[in-house]
Formats: C-alpha cells, structure tokens, sequence
C-alpha cells in the first residue's frame, strides 16, 4: 500500500507543473459572484435607500398636479445642464413566486418623461409583439422574461435584465431605471394606500372569480386590483384593453400617492415601499435613485397620458402582433427624438384615457 501511494505522489509531482493555474479561474468566479451580489443588493436595497432619503428629508417636495416646475436647484443640476428625457420600465409578472410560476411578463410598462418635464407617459407594449430575444431566437415579448429568469428557481433580476435589453434594441431608447412587480406585491401596494380609484369605459366581468367591475370609476382594493388587471378573456380587444387597463391602474395609484401626500411623509413613504416585500424589485443601476426623486418635483403635471406602440394585425400565427410598419416606426422616431408631445397632438386617437 505504501508503494502505491508513494508511486501517485511521485506522478502528482511530475504532473503538477503541467497544471493550469487556477488563479484567473479563481479570479473570474470571484468577480462573477461579486457582480451578482452587487445585482441582488441593487434590486433589493433600492427602496429602502428611497425610503432613507424621503426619512432625511431629500429632494422629495410635495408634488401636486398641474404644478409649475421648480428650477435648477431645487433638482440639484447646474443652471447650464438641460434635462434629458428619462424611461422607466415597469414589468408586472403574473405568479412569480407563487403557484404556479410562470414567470411571464404580462405587462410591459415604459414610462417616459420628456426632457421638458411636461408630464410622464404611460407606453403599453403588447405582451404578444414579436421580438428578437437573445438566447431564444424570434419569440412573444413577454418570454423575454421567462427566458432571462431561468428555472428551476426563477432568478428575477436576471429576467428583469433581459427584457430591458429587449426592449431598449426595440424601442431604441435608453432604459434608465425599473422595476418588477408582481400580483402579490400589487395587492400589497394597494391595500397601503387604502385601495385605488379606477375608471372603466365599460363593465368588466371577471373570468376568473365571477366579479363585475361596472362602467365608472370605483375603488379596488388589493384583491379587486389583482382580479381586473388579469382580466382579458372577455375583453373586446383582449390583451390590449387589459393594458390599458393596467395604464388606468399606474394612473390612479399616482393620484392616490399624490393625494395622500405619501411623498412628503416619510413614515408612510417607508410603509409603502416596504409593503411588496419580495413582490417587488427595483432597478437603479442605470439612473441612481437620488436622481430620480429629484426628478419628480420638476414634472408640470403628474397626469399621465395613456399610449400603446402601433401594431398591426396579427402575423399567420394568430397569437403574435408585429409592429406596425408606418405607424409604428413613426411612433418610436417620436419617443427616441423625445417628440411625443407632438405625435400625440397629430393623433389624438390614439391616446387612452386613464380616467
């Protein structure tokens, strides 16, 4: 037995300098590990440094619609640096983390805030459009995330990383900040600031629980909130009316923040970014948040305006949507030259009242 293990000692010897060194391999991991732990923090510290900064009272003045823009030092940029138009991605996952999982973003959300700090722009861009997805090939949108999450256990960063990717080479855009929401935490955000107040065209009759959301505007609490913005089944137009819903949402949560002067109060502030838990990560590796709060003040008016990227009819698949080759182009020529301001004004039918 000793000759043997004398005999792999003296092979080890004779082969260990014929070994690669495991020094940029080690190397490489460690930067690779520090890199997602940096990413993890980012998404889940994001608001709690929000909430930190609303507690020390930093830039967060009380916002009120229709309110003059504050000047240059009140957003902490010098005299001489024009702003520049902002974009910020909101996803809403449907059962990530819960069951089933199925980690597809169902609602795609591109919220645009022009240079001139007129007012933000809500852009629904249809879950069934058809994209391009890195490691996927030519697919729907909202597998964008599912592609970038992963299974078995769903990474959400990482899905989040990959449909901004996506939908900055659609958009040809900038993606300054996001984040991710899921029907949970929405439930959440919703009983935190005591329900919010929806305006519906027509009646909605949920497919799933039987309920009847009437024509009008109404309260939904969190359970409600969830019911609507699943709905599609029994909507005329589908997918497209359940953003717009989600728009009508997005629409009165921001009146009902407003209203309740959660900006300016930190203890209510704290309580509602604290509220989704893990139902909710945020992205602000591109547009750190301090410069995103110092934004809010400068807007003219918080009243959002409602807008879904042109498509066209539906491809020979029947479940895809391409982009619409006129209309469409046009549409995002105006939001990268940060012109929608204008297009709006030349088509007026296509915006969608949120209230």
């Amino acid at each position: 037995m000793n000759v043997i293990e004398d005999d792999l000692r003296a092979a080890f010897v004779r082969h260990e300098p014929l070994t690669p060194s495991t020094g940029p391999l080690r190397a490489a991991i460690d930067r690779l590990a520090a890199t997602r732990r940096r990413r993890r923090q980012r998404f889940q510290a994001a608001g709690v440094t929000l909430a930190l900064l609303a507690a020390l009272g930093v830039g967060v003045p009380q916002l009120r619609p229709d309110r003059p823009a504050d000047g240059p030092a009140m957003s902490g940029r010098p005299a001489d640096v024009p702003p520049e138009a902002l974009n910020i991605l909101l996803l809403g996952v449907d059962g990530f983390g819960e069951q089933p999982p199925y980690r597809l973003a169902d609602s795609v959300l591109l919220v645009h805030i022009p240079a001139d700090r007129s007012r933000p722009y809500l852009i629904s861009l249809p879950r069934d459009l058809e994209v391009s997805i890195p490691g996927r090939g030519i697919d729907k949108l909202n597998s964008a995330f599912f592609t970038g999450a992963g299974e078995p256990r769903p990474d959400l960063d990482a899905g989040y990383d990959l449909t901004r990717r996506v939908v900055a080479d659609l958009t040809g855009v900038r993606v300054d900040a996001g984040a991710v929401l899921t029907f949970a935490g929405l439930r959440r955000i919703t009983e935190a600031v005591d329900g919010v107040e929806v305006c519906l065209p027509k009646k909605v009759e949920s497919w799933h629980t039987r309920r009847t959301f009437p024509a009008g505007c109404q309260r939904l609490d969190g359970d409600a909130s969830v019911d609507l913005l699943r709905q599609r089944r029994y909507l005329p137009d589908g997918a497209s009316d359940r953003d717009r819903n989600a728009q009508r949402y997005v629409g009165g949560l921001i009146r009902r923040v407003v209203g309740q002067d959660v900006l300016t109060n930190p203890v209510r502030l704290a309580a509602l970014l604290s509220a989704p838990g893990k139902g909710l990560a945020v992205d602000d590796d591109g547009l750190p948040l301090t410069k995103l709060v110092a934004v809010l003040p400068e807007l003219k008016s918080v009243d959002p305006v409602g807008l879904s990227l042109p498509v066209g009819p539906p491809t020979d698949d029947a479940t895809r949507l391409r982009l619409d080759p006129k209309q469409g182009r046009a549409f995002l020529a105006a939001l990268s030259e940060d012109r929608l301001a204008q297009w709006v004004a030349q088509h007026p039918e296509r915006v969608n009242p949120v209230r």
